[in-house]
Parts: C-alpha cells; structure tokens; sequence
C-alpha cells in the first residue's frame, strides 16, 4: 500500500463506513502506518461504528490509528465566519450589512456544505500528510464526492455573487482580476501566477495574498487527488441495481476528470451455500447483477466481502472483519 490517501465512496447504505473502519484498521495493524480516518458523512457512522465518541478533532483510537468526523453544518458555519472576519478588514461599513445578508443566504445555497467540507480537507491534505502516512476519507453519498470534484465553478460563482453584491468596491474587482484573468472559472485550481500589484493600497494588497493562499490550498489539493501515485477512490457497492448502475455512472465521471479509481469492493454477499427458494431467488439475483457488475466495470479490480452474521460495532469486530480484505 504506496498511496496516502484513499477516499471510499458509493450509494448511502452500501457499508461504506464499516469498510472505510476496516480499510483504517488494516493499514495502521498490518502496514505500521499512521492513519488519519476521516468522515464528511453528516450520520456521523463512524462514532456507531467504533462503538464511541468522535469529533471534531482527531482522537486516538488504537495503535497507529486516529479518527475525527467533519459536521457539514458546523463547517459551513466555520467557513463562513472565517470569510465575514476576513471581508470586514476590506469592506466598507456601508457593505457589511449586505455582505452578512449575502453570506446568510449563501449557507443555505447549493454547494455550501460542500466548499466548507473542501476547505477542511484541502488543509487536512496539505498538513495531515505531514503527520499521517495515509489520510482515509469515509465520504457521504457519491453525489456528494462528485460535487466536491466540481467546485471549480461552484467556487468562481460563489466569489462572483459576491462581487456583484459589492459593485460600489472598485478595488475588490481589481484584486480579483488578478487572480482570475478572464474571469476563467477554472483559474482557481490553478497554480498560483506572481501577481503584479503595482497600485493597490495596503489592504488590497493583503487581500490579494489572502486569496492567492486559499488558490494555493486549493490547487496543492486539487494535485493530490489527481496524481495516481498519492491517492486513489475506492468504490463500495453491493450486488443490486441501484448501487451497480450509480457506481458505473460515478466512475465514469471521475475517469472523465482523471481522478483515479482503483477498484471495487462488492458488499454483503450471500454465501452460495444457502438452502430454501428465498434464498436460492435472491443468490440467481445476485448472480445475475455480479454478471453485470463484470461486464461493466470489468476493468477495475475487485473485492467480494460476505454478509456478516453478527453487526460489525467495535473494534474486535472491526479486527475480524479487516481480516477478510486484500492487503494490496
């Protein structure tokens, strides 16, 4: 296992936490390495999971392991806040009425929760790394990891409402221009260009840094999760129609972006031993959609995990349960 981070993602209800958990528990048993297993599901699985408490900030769990579970709604509030205390230093007091009604209409706007959840990871991606040989993102539902990957333009907009509910601030339009010239969306991910700021004043010029620091967040994350060689999604799904048909659609979309996918773990199998017509109906079922399974994702290696007699809670459980995945 050469890569320090891998996501797991799929439908809601597919075990992705269970297998995220063993997954964690894995690489800091059987690999000695420092793992930092993390949750953006609002659930919050992941306490259930372990059987305890776990927050906001990283708590040790066994040898080598750490967990902390992001609340979306407290990081929209966070992320907010941040931006409100930094805007106050360049806004006029005439603005700020209007920039706090704007950033309260912002919290409920879609992809709120999302550039919040980027933030935290894009800063856990370019400190944790230094501290964590492998970082595991536990994600919600793949609708929500597919959003994260297009925040590009969810980002320029957010920033071009807000410039447009400041008009009169000539000058915050000029330090934008330097970090979007164009205005190409996609200049956000980019790196970072030295910038010319030849005749703004003090703070325009400490809002330009401001920003050009939140580019270089953004564009080192935006590298991680692109290079092959550091980090890679994972796939959870079982033998149904709805997990097989949204995990084909979700690779696709990250293979049309250059995200790497590297493989698929299939979920809760029925053991092939099952006696009685219940059971005989559901395995040809099963069959039928691990058929399709091979001829639509053929491509991508896979993992099959069987349905567990007992609820997996715990870390006993956890332990015996990890023993059934590949250490590849």
């Amino acid at each position: 296992m050469q890569q320090r981070v891998i996501l797991v993602g799929g439908k809601g209800g597919v075990g992705k936490t269970t297998v995220s958990a063993a997954i964690a528990v894995k690489a800091a048993a059987a690999f000695n390495k420092n793992v930092l297993l993390v949750s953006t599901d609002p659930a919050h699985s992941l306490s259930d999971v372990f059987g305890r408490a776990i927050g906001s900030k990283a708590v040790h769990l066994q040898h080598h392991l750490h967990a902390l579970e992001l609340d979306p709604e407290k990081e929209v509030d966070l992320y907010l806040e941040r931006v409100l205390s930094q805007m106050r230093r360049y806004a006029g007091p005439d603005q700020i009425h209007e920039l706090q009604r704007h950033l309260r209409l912002s919290r409920l706007s879609p992809g709120a929760q999302e550039a919040a959840l980027l933030e935290r990871m894009a800063q856990l991606l370019q400190h944790g790394l230094d501290e964590y040989d492998l970082i595991i993102f536990d994600t919600a539902p793949t609708g929500h990891t597919l959003r994260l990957l297009s925040l590009p333009e969810v980002m320029a907009a957010w920033t071009d409402g807000l410039l447009k509910h400041n008009k009169r601030s000539e000058q915050l339009g000029k330090v934008l221009a330097h970090l979007s010239p164009g205005k190409d969306v996609n200049n956000i991910f980019k790196s970072p260009h030295e910038t010319k700021h030849a005749g703004l004043d003090e703070k325009s010029q400490e809002l330009v840094h401001t920003l050009e620091a939140r580019q270089s967040l953004f564009h080192h994350a935006r590298r991680v999760l692109h290079d092959p060689k550091l980090a890679s999604f994972i796939f959870v799904l079982t033998a149904e129609r709805l997990p097989v048909l949204e995990t084909e659609r979700a690779v696709q979309s990250l293979n049309d972006i250059g995200v790497n996918v590297a493989g698929l773990i299939i979920n809760r199998l029925l053991p092939p031993q099952l006696e009685g017509g219940f059971w005989q109906a559901h395995l040809m079922r099963q069959h039928d959609y691990l058929q399709q399974i091979e001829q639509r994702l053929g491509q991508l290696p896979q993992h099959h995990l069987w349905l567990q007699e007992q609820e997996i809670q715990g870390p006993e459980a956890l332990e015996q349960f990890a023993a059934g995945l590949s250490t590849d």
